[in-house]
């Protein structure tokens, strides 16, 4: 019976407790669990939060790589014009190189035309004649006497 008598107070107290109103700050006690609440979802908050960081600091590294890669790209262009401008340039000495060799050619075809004339002009004076100083005396000589005839005939008409 003293047991069922200690079992029955505690029903009245509980009884008395839900009764009475609880004053304001008894209300904040329940309150706490809600904080209990809020750590699970600051928890999903969290884990949420984390892959937003992990995607933040991804995408960074990401857009690094990317201004590499366009940097890249850029040094890859400005070399394919160079190479471009380094092609058209030996293009072009190539083809002066051409026509530098064809001219060479052409002068030396010129100049052999033209050797056999002179050898022909050569073997036409008497250089051996002209050596000798009396031949060269005699041939001024003469030059001079007809020299002299058409200074004559020319002074005369005039």
């Amino acid at each position: 019976m003293a047991e069922a008598k200690t079992k029955a107070a505690p029903k009245a107290a509980t009884k008395k407790a839900a009764v009475k109103k609880v004053p304001a700050k008894a209300k904040k006690a329940p309150a706490k669990k809600k904080p209990a609440a809020k750590t699970k979802a600051s928890t999903k908050a969290k884990t949420r939060a984390r892959p937003k960081a992990i995607d933040a600091g991804r995408n960074a590294l990401l857009a690094g790589l990317g201004v590499y890669g366009k940097a890249y790209d850029q040094v890859l262009e400005q070399f394919a014009n160079l190479q471009e401008q380094v092609d058209e340039a030996q293009t072009r000495l190539t083809e002066r190189r051409k026509q530098a060799e064809n001219l060479y050619k052409s002068l030396v075809k010129r100049g052999t035309a033209v050797e056999k004339e002179a050898l022909k002009a050569l073997a036409d004076l008497e250089i051996d004649s002209l050596a000798d100083r009396s031949k060269l005396e005699a041939q001024m000589k003469k030059a001079k006497s007809r020299f002299d005839d058409l200074k004559s005939k020319f002074g005369k008409a005039a």
